[in-house]
């Protein structure tokens, strides 16, 4: 058993969504890179008496998917992507921790698969209005392929229009439980 990080006290922390990043890239045509995050997001950290103890829970709103383009936005809304009229929110409930790795169950479009998130605390501190806050970060690679996001066109000179491989980022700031 793996002591707690320092800073990290027990209970239940909330994820604070003005201090989260909740981001994604993709290559686009093979020859750039497109990013996008989601806005809307929730979620908790439950912290026991150890590392191994913290288990996480999040969910995006499809919904609030943001690339700077509304098009392109209103079309990974569209059931051709997300659908998020069908499936409005992805969910992540994580499994286990060790060490640097965070396993977890992804669910997108109602598919759920294992993953696991390269994970790291950032630390604790007191704002300076009195909250007390912990920041982690997570970064993995999925397939959207393994999600049902199947879309894609042709292009030209070969290749397509989507790749399959999705880097999602997180940077997550969660405040600590208040005294009774």
């Amino acid at each position: 058993m793996t002591a707690l990080p320092e800073g990290l006290t027990p209970g239940t922390w909330t994820l604070d969504a003005t201090h989260t990043a909740a981001a994604f890239s993709v290559r686009h045509a093979g020859i750039s890179t497109t990013r996008g995050q989601f806005t809307d997001v929730e979620g908790t950290l439950t912290v026991g008496d150890s590392l191994e103890s913290l288990h996480f829970e999040a969910v995006l709103k499809t919904d609030s998917i943001s690339t700077a383009n509304t098009d392109r936005d209103n079309h990974l809304k569209s059931a051709e992507f997300f659908d998020a009229a069908t499936y409005p929110e992805i969910r992540f409930v994580s499994t286990k921790v060790t060490g640097d790795t965070l396993t977890g169950e992804l669910t997108i479009r109602d598919v759920t698969r294992e993953v696991e998130l390269d994970f790291s605390y950032e630390g604790a501190a007191s704002d300076p209005f009195g909250t007390y806050r912990a920041g982690f970060t997570g970064q993995t690679t999925i397939s959207r392929k393994d999600f049902g996001l199947t879309w894609n066109a042709a292009l030209e000179a070969g290749g397509v229009l989507v790749a399959d491989n999705v880097a999602i980022s997180i940077e997550a700031e969660f405040t600590a439980p208040t005294a009774a």
